[in-house]
C-alpha cells in the first residue's frame, strides 16, 4: 500500500471510481487503487461485470453497473455509490471502445459510438462529482488515452480523434480546477498485453516488439503504478500532463 491512503481508516477511505473494471488494464487500475487504500468502485455494462470486479476486490471495492455513454445510467450509479459511501475524490476514466474501418467505409453510429463512449463520457462522469471534490479541496482524475492519440493510426479515425480529444480536455478541466488542489492528468499506453493481444499470431506480437525500444510490450500493470501515482497525494504538483507509457515507441 502507498503512504497516506493505506493508513486512513475504513471511515477515512477514499473513493476512487474505475470505469470499464471489468477486466485489463482497467480490472489491474482498480486492483491497484485497491492496495493502495482506495474503496474502489469499478464500473461494468452488465450485472455479470460488475459481479465479476466484486468478486476481484474481495472486499475492498464492488463492481456497479454504470454505461459511460447514458446519462442516466451514470445517475443512477452515482446515486448509488453516494447513497452507500460518499461520492468519489478520485476518478479513472478507463472506459472505452473501438469500431474500427477505414474511413470511407466507417458508419455513423461507428463514429457515433466511439466518439460517445470514450469522450463525452467524460463530461457525463466527471461533471457530478466536481463539487465534492471542490468542496474538499483535493481531487485526483485520471484519463485514458492512447499513443496513437499523437501517432494516429489508419483504420482508426473514430478512436484517435476520442483519444486525442481527451488530452485536450484534460489540459483545459487542469486549468479551470488547479486552484481547488484537484489534478486532471492523463496516461497514454503502448502496446500492452491483454487479452485482445493475446489472441494475435507470435509473428504479430514480434513485429510489436520490434518497433518498442524497450522490446517488449507493456504490461496492464505498468499502466496501474502510473494511475497509482497519479491518484497520490505525492502527484498533487502535477497537472495537465499526459503520461506516456509506451516503452519509447513514442516519444514527443
Amino acid at each position: 500500500m502507498s503512504g497516506e491512503d493505506s493508513n486512513r481508516s475504513d471511515d477515512e477511505r477514499r473513493v476512487a471510481l474505475v470505469t470499464g473494471a471489468t477486466r485489463g488494464i482497467g480490472a489491474a487500475i482498480a486492483r491497484r487503487l485497491a492496495s493502495d487504500g482506495h474503496r474502489v468502485i469499478g464500473t461494468a455494462t452488465s450485472t455479470q461485470g460488475a459481479a465479476q470486479i466484486s468478486a476481484a476486490l474481495a472486499g475492498m471495492g464492488e463492481g456497479m453497473v454504470m454505461r459511460v455513454e447514458d446519462e442516466a445510467s451514470v445517475a443512477d450509479a452515482y446515486r448509488e455509490i453516494e447513497d452507500r459511501y460518499e461520492m468519489p475524490l478520485v476518478i479513472v476514466n478507463n472506459a472505452g471502445v473501438t469500431r474500427d474501418n477505414l474511413l470511407l467505409r466507417m458508419k455513423a453510429e461507428d463514429w457515433q459510438t466511439v466518439v460517445q463512449t470514450n469522450l463525452s463520457s467524460l463530461y457525463l462522469v466527471i461533471k457530478p462529482a466536481l463539487r465534492h471534490m471542490m468542496k474538499a479541496r483535493w481531487g485526483r482524475i485520471i484519463n485514458l488515452s492512447s499513443v496513437v492519440a499523437r501517432m494516429g493510426n489508419p483504420g482508426q479515425s473514430n478512436y484517435v480523434a476520442s483519444k486525442a480529444g481527451i488530452e485536450g480536455f484534460t489540459r483545459s478541466l487542469a486549468q479551470e480546477i488547479a486552484s481547488r488542489g484537484i489534478t486532471v492528468n492523463a496516461v497514454a499506453p503502448g502496446f500492452i498485453e491483454t487479452d485482445m493481444t493475446a489472441q494475435l499470431e507470435e509473428s504479430q506480437v514480434q513485429q510489436m516488439r520490434e518497433r518498442i525500444p524497450v522490446g517488449r510490450l507493456g504490461s496492464v500493470e505498468d499502466i496501474a503504478h502510473a494511475v497509482s501515482f497519479l491518484a497520490s497525494d505525492g502527484a498533487g504538483y502535477v497537472t495537465g500532463e499526459t503520461l506516456q507509457i509506451n516503452g519509447g515507441l513514442y516519444m514527443g
